[in-house]
């Protein structure tokens, strides 16, 4: 196993002898089902956190793991265990896959209320190596592009989503949220999310009447 395969770091803090401290031990049926993806590895195992999966990686602090296994990203090789990798830095990961089970259960009351101020926008993210495309909801007047600018969230939950590397499908097909390092973005485009393509342009001109651009001036 290299030494320092997470090569990648945002913003680490420095190490001393206070810090490096190795985590308290975690009951062995604890912890979320864990599938993340660095700029050249995936590593599953469990994440010892109790509570929602975005919330703990949010923290910005090192996390205990538990059962890892890894591979290269393409998927070339199998995953093999990776008994030596205990904790992860959440700035080393591009990428977090999450199922259902990631996050504590919700009512469907408490679903709506959640979704009712938002408006979904199907998108293509470019996170170099991934390409990741999927659904995004914002607040009304919070466009896509907007994902590039800075914010207190340092991961960015995406539903439905696919990711790829190069047209080839990395993340498995019972991914329900790929939470993106918001470090790592570097394009967003408004997409068809059933193509991964750009929506094509109606054909024809207007046919008169007020235009929205009008209305909104």
């Amino acid at each position: 196993m290299p030494f320092d395969f997470l090569r990648r770091r945002k913003e680490p803090p420095a190490a001393t002898a206070e810090t490096a401290v190795t985590p308290a031990p975690v009951e062995a049926a604890a912890g979320i089902a864990f599938d993340g993806m660095t700029e050249e590895w995936r590593l599953v195992g469990r994440m010892l956190v109790e509570g929602r999966l975005s919330d703990a990686l949010n923290k910005r602090e090192p996390i205990a793991l538990a059962d890892v296994q890894w591979a290269p990203v393409d998927g070339n090789e199998p995953l093999a265990p990776a008994p030596g990798i205990r904790t992860v830095d959440p700035y080393d990961l591009v990428l977090v896959l999450a199922g259902e089970d990631s996050l504590p259960p919700m009512s469907e009351q408490e679903r709506s209320a959640h979704r009712v101020h938002k408006v979904s926008y199907e998108v293509a993210l470019e996170v170099p190596p991934y390409r990741v495309v999927g659904t995004v909801q914002l607040y009304p007047g919070y466009e896509p592009v907007r994902l590039l600018d800075r914010s207190n969230d340092m991961f960015l939950p995406v539903l439905e989503p696919t990711a790829t590397i190069d047209g080839k499908t990395v993340s498995p097909p019972d991914t329900h949220v790929i939470l993106v390092n918001r470090a790592y973005l570097r394009g967003v485009d408004q997409v068809d999310a059933r193509t991964g393509e750009r929506h094509e342009k109606l054909p024809g001109g207007s046919m008169g009447g007020a235009q929205w651009s009008d209305k909104a001036r």
